[in-house]
C-alpha cells in the first residue's frame, strides 16, 4: 500500500511539474515573445495605419477604401478597384470585413457586372470602354486591394488634373511617387497605392479627435 501511494504521489508531483512548466512556457513566455516581436514593427501590428499631415489616422496601407462622391459632384479622387462583395456591381466594400464575390470567370452575373463597371468607368474617365484595364473592373481575392495598376492610375490622370486644378505632369509625379515596383524585383506587378496618392493630393478625413 505504501508503495502504491508513493507511486501515486510521484505521478502527481510529475504532473504538477509539467502543468507548471507548460503554463509558464505557453501561458507566459510564448505570448510575451509574440507581443515583443509585434512591437518590433508596431505600425504593422496595429494595421499599418496611415496618418495625414494633421496626425489624423485616415486608413491603412494594406486595406483599400474607394473614395465616393455624391452623384453629380466633382470627383477629385484616385479610385481603387471594386472592393468587397454584394449585389452592387460597383460595391465599395466594408473595410471591416474582407470578402470577395466568389463568382468564377464563367459566372453570368459577374460578366454582366464587368461590362457595367467598364461602361461606368469609361464614362467617368471620358474614354472608350476598351481602354479600361482589367483591374479596374475586377476585385482582388480579398476584396480589399489597396493598390491599382499604373495603367488604371494613368487612365485617371486627366480627371484628377482637372478636378484638383493641377497639371497632368504634377498628377503623374504624385502617382510616380506612390508607385511600388515588383517585390524582391520579380514578385507581383508594379502597383500604385490609392490612399497615398489621395493624401498627397490633399484629400483627407473631415476631422479627427
Amino acid at each position: 500500500m505504501t508503495t502504491v501511494m508513493s507511486g501515486f504521489v510521484r505521478q502527481c508531483v510529475a504532473a504538477l511539474g509539467v502543468l507548471v512548466a507548460l503554463t509558464v512556457v505557453l501561458g507566459v513566455a510564448y505570448p510575451a515573445a509574440v507581443w515583443a516581436v509585434s512591437r518590433v514593427g508596431s505600425n504593422s501590428a496595429e494595421g499599418s495605419q496611415i496618418v495625414d499631415a494633421s496626425g489624423c489616422t485616415v486608413g491603412s496601407s494594406l486595406i483599400g477604401v474607394d473614395p465616393q462622391v455624391p452623384s453629380g459632384r466633382p470627383d477629385p479622387y484616385l479610385h481603387g478597384r471594386v472592393l468587397g462583395s454584394g449585389d452592387d456591381a460597383m460595391a465599395t466594400g466594408d473595410p471591416a470585413a474582407s470578402a470577395a464575390s466568389n463568382k468564377g470567370p464563367n459566372n453570368a452575373d459577374l460578366l454582366v457586372w464587368i461590362e457595367q463597371r467598364r461602361t461606368e468607368i469609361a464614362a467617368r474617365e471620358a474614354v472608350v470602354p476598351a481602354e479600361v484595364p482589367a483591374d479596374a473592373v475586377t476585385g482582388s481575392g480579398s476584396g480589399l486591394d489597396p493598390d491599382i495598376s499604373p495603367e488604371y492610375a494613368q487612365l485617371q490622370v486627366p480627371r484628377l488634373a482637372r478636378e484638383n486644378q493641377r497639371s497632368p505632369a504634377e498628377i503623374e509625379k504624385v502617382i510616380d511617387d506612390h508607385t511600388h515596383g515588383r517585390q524582391l524585383g520579380f514578385l507581383g506587378q508594379p502597383r500604385v497605392n490609392v490612399l497615398g496618392v489621395n493624401l498627397a493630393l490633399g484629400h483627407t478625413v473631415a476631422s479627427c479627435p
